[in-house]
């Protein structure tokens, strides 16, 4: 048994995975061998989870089964909608309430008598979940704004689904489109903190809905998951100063401080889901205000030519696109995380049934450096 250390368990291989690769040299993603660019620009995000689930894309006869029953699991029980209720009232944070929220979804699964080993009911419960939070999510924000849920259209895909929820209008193309490709760009990303942390979970059989709600309270963690909420608070900075934008970046970057959405542990170059979320922020800015893209594009110019950090591997990742994006879609920005969460689940149950097929409790160990051979002293002598 080594005792080499390995801080954040960087380097450790601790399973074998189909799911995801990530080439950080190359800047390349792959979900089970399909390229994150194909799976964007030509699945729709059910297509992908089907992947990720399954194994293998679609063909038309599964893919509308698949899409009904997750649209039949849409709806939520009213007493998770009067605790969404109860903690918008509470000014709660989007992450917590989320994480409630799934929490709640246990209590009325119908298969809550299940076998812990039956994956196949396992996959059933972590559909309910994947289809469910788009709801939970946008009630909340409603009941944040004093205004009453919008109840799910089953004529729209979870995409568009959940803007049409969140607003009460049915999105254009453009938005749904830019939307459904933002989840599958976040839907898997290798073994990153979130998924690990189901994955733990996972090990000990615990149920699907603890390891999703395991992995929402390790995304909400200001080190994973919040950074293109942390893009959009800079962005909007730059936009309400008196400065330009590129004379804002000069001044921030010459007083140290640091430009959010750059750099990455794995990417030594762009993140090919930044350079896919560009595109398509740059689309939105073509049908309405153009700023925001304006504003990261020479940012990124900045920093990555004259300021010499792509030299340094230091590239744009995918929140730095991700955050104009989405305020881009009108989309609120302590939203950017949940949504994040939204995508990453479908994620985070594929991982867990892969590990449980052949399961092994995930039980690292630590290196003592305390102290040795105390004398134990009774408490009245203490």
């Amino acid at each position: 048994m080594s005792d080499d250390l390995k801080k954040g368990l960087e380097g450790v291989l601790v399973a074998e995975s189909e799911l995801s690769s990530i080439d950080g040299d190359a800047g390349r993603l792959i979900y089970r061998g399909y390229t994150i660019e194909d799976l964007a620009r030509g699945a729709s995000y059910e297509e992908v989870l089907y992947l990720l689930w399954n194994g293998h894309l679609p063909t038309e006869d599964e893919l509308e089964p698949f899409t009904d029953a997750l649209m039949d699991e849409r709806e939520v029980d009213d007493d998770v909608l009067a605790t969404m209720e109860t903690l918008a009232a509470a000014d709660e944070q989007p992450m917590a309430a989320l994480r409630t929220a799934v929490s709640m979804f246990s209590a009325y699964e119908p298969e809550d008598d299940a076998e812990p080993d039956d994956l196949d009911a396992t996959l059933r419960k972590g559909r309910r979940i994947t289809a469910k939070i788009p709801t939970a999510l946008a009630a909340f924000e409603r009941y944040r704004l004093g205004e009453e849920p919008v109840d799910p259209n089953p004529e729209l895909g979870l995409a568009a689904n959940f803007l049409y929820m969140l607003t009460g209008e049915e999105p254009d193309d453009i938005a749904a489109e830019t939307f459904d490709q933002a989840l599958i760009l976040h839907a898997d990303h290798g073994l990153n903190a979130s998924t690990f942390t189901s994955m733990v979970i996972g090990s000990t059989m615990a149920d699907i809905y603890s390891a999703v709600t395991g992995g929402i309270s390790a995304l909400s963690g200001p080190l994973h998951g919040g950074a293109n909420q942390d893009v959009m608070e800079v962005l909007i900075e730059i936009d309400e100063s008196d400065l330009d934008h590129r004379e804002w970046v000069e001044q921030a970057t010459a007083e140290g401080r640091r430009i959010p959405g750059f750099g990455h542990r794995v990417y030594n170059v762009k993140d090919p889901r930044a350079k896919i979320l560009q595109e398509r922020s740059k689309e939105l800015a073509e049908n309405g205000e153009d700023k925001w893209y304006n504003y990261t594009t020479t940012i990124e110019q900045y920093l990555t030519d004259e300021k010499g950090l792509g030299e340094k591997g230091i590239a744009p990742n995918v929140d730095f696109y991700s955050g104009s994006v989405y305020y881009q879609l009108g989309i609120p920005i302590d939203m950017y995380t949940p949504i994040f969460a939204m995508s990453r689940t479908g994620g985070w149950i594929a991982h867990v049934l892969e590990y449980q097929t052949d399961n092994r409790l995930i039980r690292p160990r630590a290196r003592y450096t305390g102290p040795q051979d105390q004398a134990f002293v009774p408490i009245e002598d203490r």
